[in-house]
Order: C-alpha cells, then sequence, then structure tokens
C-alpha cells in the first residue's frame, strides 16, 4: 500500500508559518501565502478547472502541466501510440516517457530499454544493440509520436541513454510546430544537463534536474542558483519531496518545480495547493479532474 506523505509535507509547512503568514526567515514578498483552503472551486470542494486554488502559492504555470506518466500507463498499455493518443483525447496537456538510443542512432521511446529481439525473441537485450528495424513493432520512435500525436502538447522525455539528448532535439527541430519549445528533458546529472546547455545547440528546449531532496547535498537553496546559473529550467522531484516553502525557493530562482508519482487525486491537489508547476501521473481522468482539461 502507498504511504501518503503528501500531507506530513502540508502540515510540516503550516508549523513552520508565522502570526503574519510568511514562513520563519522568509520575507513576504518571498512567500505569496501559506494559508491552505478547505477546497476549491465554484463550490469549494471540486477541482481547479482552470482557477487557480484560492488561498494557494502562484505557480509559474497557469494552470499547471498534466503529464501523463509513460502515456498515461492506467489507461492503455505503456509507451506506446496507443497510450500517447489516449491521453491526449482524455485532457493530458503533456506526454512522458523515456528515450533511448538504437544501435542505428534512433531515439526511441521504452522505459526499461531493454526489448526482446532476435531470430527467437527469447532474450531481453539492450535496446543500444538493436537496430529499429528489429525492435518491437509496439516501441514507437519519437519521429513517429510527433507524426501520429502532432506537436500541440508538452513533451518531457527522460534521457536514460545520456548519449539520446542531441538526437532527441534533432528529431524535434524536424517535427516543427513548436515541438523544441515544449520539450523537456530530464536527466538525474545536473552537471552534465549543465554542459549540455554550454556546450550543444539546445536553444529552445527546456532542461529538468530530476532527482530528490536527500541528494541536494548543498540544500536546495544552492542548487536552485546552481540551476539558474547553469540555464538549467526546471526541477522534478518525488510528490512527498514537496512542500510550499520549497516550490516558492525554487520560483525565487525563476526555476519551474515538477512533481511525479502522483497517483491519487489529494496527492494532486497538495501539489497544485503548493504552486507546482507540473504534475506527473499514471491516471490522466484524476490530472484532468483537478486540473483540468487541454483547452
Amino acid at each position: 500500500m502507498e504511504r501518503d506523505t503528501s500531507r506530513t509535507a502540508l502540515s510540516t509547512n503550516t508549523r513552520a508559518m508565522t502570526p503574519t503568514g510568511t514562513m520563519n526567515n522568509q520575507t513576504p514578498d518571498m512567500v505569496r501565502s501559506y494559508r491552505l483552503p478547505l477546497g476549491y472551486g465554484p463550490d469549494g470542494v471540486g477541482g481547479w478547472r482552470g482557477e487557480r486554488p484560492r488561498w494557494g502559492i502562484e505557480s509559474l504555470r497557469h494552470p499547471p502541466i498534466a503529464f501523463a506518466h509513460r502515456g498515461g500507463r492506467a489507461h492503455a498499455p505503456e509507451n506506446t501510440l496507443e497510450a500517447f493518443r489516449l491521453a491526449l483525447r482524455l485532457g493530458a496537456t503533456g506526454l512522458e516517457s523515456d528515450v533511448w538510443l538504437t544501435s542505428d542512432g534512433v531515439p526511441v521511446l521504452d522505459h526499461d530499454g531493454r526489448v526482446k529481439a532476435g531470430r527467437l525473441g527469447r532474450r531481453a537485450v539492450p535496446i543500444s544493440t538493436v537496430s529499429r528495424s528489429a525492435l518491437p513493432a509496439q516501441v514507437p520512435t519519437l519521429a513517429e509520436l510527433y507524426a501520429e500525436c502532432g506537436t500541440a502538447f508538452e513533451l518531457s522525455l527522460d534521457a536514460k541513454d545520456h548519449r539520446s539528448a542531441e538526437a532527441v532535439v534533432a528529431a524535434a527541430r524536424t517535427a516543427g510546430g513548436g515541438a523544441p519549445e515544449r520539450l523537456w528533458i530530464c536527466h538525474p546529472d545536473w552537471e552534465l544537463l549543465a554542459r549540455w546547455r554550454k556546450d550543444t545547440d539546445f536553444d529552445g528546449v527546456r532542461l529538468v534536474d530530476s532527482t530528490r531532496r536527500k541528494e541536494m547535498r548543498q540544500g536546495p537553496e544552492r542548487r536552485a542558483a546552481q540551476l539558474a546559473e547553469a540555464g538549467i529550467d526546471a526541477v522534478n522531484l518525488h510528490y512527498s519531496d514537496w512542500t510550499g516553502g520549497l516550490t516558492t525557493l525554487f520560483h525565487r530562482f525563476g526555476r519551474h518545480t515538477f512533481g511525479w508519482d502522483a497517483q491519487h487525486e489529494r496527492i494532486i491537489r497538495d501539489l497544485v495547493r503548493m504552486g507546482i508547476d507540473g504534475v506527473f501521473s499514471d491516471h490522466v481522468d484524476r490530472l484532468v479532474d483537478v486540473i483540468g482539461p487541454a483547452a
């Protein structure tokens, strides 16, 4: 059973409030408000549906991006064109997947990076050792995703194979239609992201530090400053790592905040009230119930 830590994060946040409504050691201009509503929406209990939750912390994205994790794996086979198409029809404003590079240099979408290939197809092998033509039919290329679904959505790709990054950007530019500006490339090594930003032509593409709070050895404020200096656009943490104070901190440095593994409506609501800019979930219907559908 999933341990719900989002309530704990919120209660910890509110205990740190001063009588003026700001967090300890923070000035009022750093924190807009930490009063959390019992409910929100026109009737006080419904989802956001286009209106920022009353008394919630303001996000950089209004509304936040509703990312269908692995294409919304609760609704269709993960990382398939069927899943991606369905997620967009259900109202997702963003898609998420993992990207790998085949032996012939084609970026493809798969979670584990291992497939059953070859004449008998009995043994799982790394995608990096297999040509595109030898992959199972259900593993799509990034170009096929754009051809099938268009480009009018945000796309978050976890660069599990770091060699895939340049091929990913090239595919987005070939697709056109604003695809590069809606592309978020995630990686757990922020220093590698910094090198990509400095040494590679990734203009317009967003880079995301995908990590955990405990990995920020020098503290979140130092990490936020490092990301801002390096031109890394966002930080992606597990939902249980986020608090309203943490989103406000990263926003102060102009960095977007993403939360993953938000599988229940109560968790999605808590993230929205914290001012999160993007939410990843397997359940597109729950995202849409809280955040609202694509326009």
